[in-house]
C-alpha cells in the first residue's frame, strides 16, 4: 500500500511552472516531470509525459505487445513502466515537431510503481528518487547531466567549480527531445517502512543530502514533508519551479503508523 503526497510551486523567479506531477494511489504509482523549452512549451511536455505514463500503467494495454523490447532483466511491472516512459518521448517528439512553438520541447521523468512488494524505477534526466529506509538516505538515481558525468569520469574534479561552470544545468538526456532516448529502469524489493522522495532540481539542488536525511527524520507523515521540502526550498532562494512527491510503502498485513 502506497500512501502519497504531492506538492508543485513555480517558485518566486519564474513566471510559469513547467514541473507537473501525478499520483494515483490505486495503482500504486508516482510521476513527476520538470519540462523545458520555449514559449511554455515545457509546461506542455511535462504535462504530456505524466499524462501518457499514468495513463499508459493504468490500461496496462502494452503488457503483452512491448513495441520498444522486453527487458528480461526486470519484472512486467518494470517494462511496462519503462514501456510508458518511451510511449511518452514518442508521443512528446512527435508533438515538438508538429508544432513550432513546441520545436525543441522535452522533460525530465523520475516515476516509481509498486507491484507485489517490488518497486520498480524508471527516470531520465536530472529528477531524482531519493529511498529512506531503515534510518538511512540513499539516492536512487543517478542524473543524466553534464555534472554527473564529469564527476563520473573524475570524482575528484572540485564540485565548486562545478556550481560555476556554464555547463552546469546541461542535461545528457531528456524525455521528447530525440526520436529515442535511454529509459533507466532499476528495481528493488520491499519490506515495508521505506519512505520515497521524489523531487525536481528546483529542490534538491538547493537542499544537500545531509538536511534532507534531517528532514526525514523529523516528519511524521508524506503532507508534512512535501510541504516542508517546497518551504525550505524556496527559502534557499531556489530559483526555479519546485516539486515533491513524498510516499511511504506499508507492506500487506502491516499496521500503518507514524515515524
Amino acid at each position: 500500500m502506497l500512501r502519497a503526497y504531492g506538492v508543485t510551486d513555480k517558485g518566486r523567479v519564474r513566471q510559469t511552472n513547467e514541473d507537473c506531477y501525478g499520483i494515483d494511489e490505486s495503482i500504486q504509482l508516482c510521476v513527476i516531470a520538470d519540462g523545458m523549452g520555449g514559449h511554455n512549451a515545457g509546461e506542455v511536455a511535462a504535462s504530456m509525459a505524466v499524462e501518457t505514463i499514468m495513463g499508459s500503467v493504468r490500461t496496462g494495454t502494452i503488457d503483452s505487445a512491448w513495441p520498444f523490447g522486453f527487458d528480461p532483466a526486470v519484472s512486467n511491472a518494470g517494462n511496462l513502466l519503462g514501456t510508458a516512459v518511451h510511449l511518452a518521448n514518442k508521443q512528446i517528439f512527435d508533438a515538438a515537431n508538429a508544432s513550432p512553438e513546441c520545436a525543441g520541447m522535452g522533460t525530465t521523468i523520475v516515476a516509481v510503481l509498486v507491484r507485489d512488494g517490488l518497486l520498480s524505477i524508471a527516470h531520465a534526466g536530472d529528477s531524482r528518487l531519493y529511498i529512506y529506509a531503515e534510518n538511512q538516505l540513499r539516492q536512487a538515481t543517478e542524473d543524466d547531466s553534464w555534472v554527473a558525468a564529469v564527476l563520473a569520469r573524475d570524482p575528484k574534479t572540485d564540485l565548486n567549480t562545478l556550481k560555476t561552470h556554464p555547463m552546469r544545468h546541461a542535461l545528457t538526456n531528456v524525455v521528447g527531445s530525440r526520436p529515442k532516448t535511454s529509459v533507466h529502469v532499476q528495481e528493488q524489493p520491499l519490506v515495508g517502512g521505506e519512505r520515497f522522495v521524489l523531487t525536481t532540481d528546483g529542490v534538491h539542488g538547493v537542499i544537500e543530502q545531509v538536511q534532507l536525511t534531517r528532514m526525514m527524520e523529523n516528519a511524521t507523515d508524506p503532507k508534512t514533508l512535501a510541504q516542508s521540502l517546497i518551504e525550505v526550498a524556496l527559502g534557499s532562494g531556489s530559483r526555479d519551479n519546485c516539486t515533491a512527491i513524498v510516499a511511504d510503502y506499508v507492506a500487506d498485513g502491516s499496521r500503518t503508523g507514524e515515524r
